[in-house]
């Protein structure tokens, strides 16, 4: 874990350690806590290149993620051709 200094006003201070106390947490814990309630969980964006392309080749299996050798397979992928 990272380190990071910041001033703060004294109010503020004060309340942190006000809330500490009352739980019995330490002051890095409380700022922690309020920290990641104010900016939430971040949800990763998609590629644009990518998100665009999803659901887009018809034809295919629903399941296709989770048979992708056997569909490989079916389809002769991998065979040596006659030449």
């Amino acid at each position: 874990m990272k380190t990071l200094t910041v001033r703060l006003p004294e109010a503020l201070v004060a309340e942190i350690e006000a809330e500490s106390r009352e739980r019995r947490r330490s002051k890095s814990d409380v700022v922690r806590e309020r920290l990641s309630r104010v900016a939430g969980p971040r949800p990763r964006p998609a590629s644009p290149a990518i998100a665009d392309l999803v659901g887009s080749v018809d034809g295919l299996p629903a399941d296709l993620s989770g048979q992708t050798k056997a569909y490989l397979k079916s389809t002769g992928y991998g065979r040596k051709r006659a030449r």
